[in-house]
């Protein structure tokens, strides 16, 4: 049986629904002591809980605004003073305010960015700060097919996610010697609330395998990546996305 000090903590952002609770629950199934993020959503947060004790895992809600800098740093520093450490970090936190680009406002396009851009700078980093001394922790971040491919409407999110794509190459090739792995995971369309009002049939005829992808298959991946059978990949940005691309 595990022992207390052996059992891992992962923060997951974002955690309240979607793809961030499929992430917690595949989490706590394989025996990370899951920390469920949210900003507004607290009832969703506690539906991930319940999800995660279904499983046989162990969790704990933890409010921030990952746009807000010195909450994030005192959630973290709070975190790393009960569990003694950081081990796995899933940036899923985002938001969408789609918008032709020549008609999108100022208001939409930061808050875009702030929550997806600025938000994995203001997690990420003192993460980062407490991984460096133990010279482990995996970090994956969540970003989009609009990243890596033109989806009009979607200028500022293609943005936000095209950054992380970029600034997680960085990162991860200025800790590897420090046994920290940094990746992103790229989604193309999942089954989520994101997607609820899209037209489902029309989108299925442009993903080669013909369905909409579900939160659990991006959770795998994600669950992958931070695990040691993933241990020499790094700087890695995975595309899961039906073959669209």
């Amino acid at each position: 049986m595990e022992t207390e000090e052996k059992r891992k903590t992962a923060l997951v952002t974002g955690g309240s629904k979607g793809i961030g609770r499929a992430i917690c629950v595949e989490l706590a199934a394989a025996g990370y002591d899951v920390v469920i993020n949210y900003r507004s959503d607290l009832a969703g947060a506690e539906e991930t809980l319940v999800a995660v004790t279904a499983v046989g895992g162990r969790g704990e809600i933890c409010r921030f605004d990952v746009r807000e800098a010195e909450a994030v740093e005192q959630a973290v520093a709070d975190l790393v003073a009960r569990r003694g450490g950081i081990d796995v970090l899933v940036n899923n936190a985002g938001v969408v305010a789609d918008g032709l680009f020549l008609m999108m406002s100022k208001d939409k396009w930061q808050s875009v960015i702030d929550t997806g851009l600025s938000g994995f700078y203001h997690v990420t980093r003192p993460v980062l700060e407490t991984m460096v001394p133990r010279r482990s922790g995996a970090i994956v971040s969540i970003s989009s097919a609009s990243s890596l491919m033109a989806n009009r409407g979607q200028a500022n999110y293609a943005a936000a996610k095209a950054a992380i794509n970029a600034a997680s190459r960085v990162v991860a090739a200025e800790v590897a010697r420090l046994g920290i792995r940094v990746n992103v995971v790229a989604p193309g369309l999942i089954d989520t609330d994101m997607i609820a009002a899209a037209p489902k049939e029309q989108i299925k005829s442009l993903i080669p395998m013909a369905r909409i992808g579900r939160p659990e298959e991006v959770a795998r991946v994600v669950r992958f990546l931070c695990s040691e059978d993933a241990s020499y990949i790094t700087g890695q940005v995975i595309s899961v996305n039906g073959g669209m691309f």
